[in-house]
């Protein structure tokens, strides 16, 4: 039996099994890869937000991603939520000694709002992850927070996507989702430019989108796709996600991490 593309996601749990952990390995079983974790903290986290989360030991993050690259190795690797500048160096320190493609998704607010990144970490993020990436995927909010640019219109995201390229990454990919209109991102490597587009779905029930289309990037770019086609496809993959969205609880329920596999 053939043994699929590995791909290692480094990220908060999400106990509700919407976004975090548990949304990027759903994505990555969807999309043909084996799915591999390091988790760096512990959310008490439902339809109606983040009522706790406890940060792991730095320790305990450096112990499962030696255990699981040292024995099993990986294709791509996926990061998540980071919650504190040590958290951050020390991730940043292990990825610089991989050599397969990294997605950074710099998550710093969760979809209802509540904060998952110290504003002490910021620095961190910007001088020691984000010149790990191949990939970047910020939305709106973690461009402003991360650069200061803020994007009121599509025009503003050349600018925001420079910005982001200034702190290291080969490729930012600025996510416009908060705009009005259609759903459009930016990818870029500051010369070449994908604008991609999708209709806006009237669906509220997007929780995990961020983590999803990360985590759809990093599984196409183990199957070996290019930067662009694995952006590409994982956009396609995140726009149904986000067509399939379903109410759970009392609040904002997942996207359809499994959609693909009932077509």
């Amino acid at each position: 039996m053939r043994t699929p593309p590995r791909v290692l996601t480094v990220a908060g749990s999400d106990s509700g099994g919407g976004a975090g952990i548990q949304a990027d390995l759903k994505t990555m079983l969807a999309l043909g890869t084996h799915g591999m974790s390091v988790l760096t903290a512990v959310t008490a986290q439902n339809s109606l937000g983040v009522q706790g989360a406890w940060e792991l030991p730095a320790e305990a993050v450096r112990a499962q991603f030696r255990s699981v690259v040292d024995d099993i190795g990986v294709q791509a690797v996926k990061t998540g939520m980071l919650s504190s500048p040590e958290l951050v160096e020390t991730v940043a320190d292990l990825l610089a000694g991989v050599s397969a493609p990294v997605v950074v998704d710099p998550v710093g607010v969760s979809k209802h709002g509540d904060a998952l990144l110290a504003a002490s970490a910021l620095d961190a993020v910007r001088t020691k992850l984000l010149p790990t990436a191949t990939v970047a995927t910020p939305n709106l909010d973690e461009v402003a927070q991360l650069t200061g640019v803020r994007v009121r219109e599509e025009t503003d995201m050349r600018r925001a996507a420079a910005a982001v390229l200034g702190f290291g990454p080969r490729w930012a990919l600025i996510k416009g989702g908060h705009l009005e209109g259609d759903a459009v991102d930016l990818l870029t490597d500051g010369t070449e430019e994908h604008w991609l587009r999708a209709p806006r779905h009237d669906n509220r029930h997007t929780h995990g989108t961020g983590c999803t289309l990360a985590s759809a990037v990093a599984a196409r770019l183990a199957l070996g796709d290019t930067v662009p086609e694995a952006v590409a496809a994982a956009k396609e993959y995140v726009t149904g996600a986000i067509a399939g969205g379903f109410r759970l609880g009392a609040g904002i329920g997942p996207v359809d991490h499994g959609w693909l596999m009932r077509d």
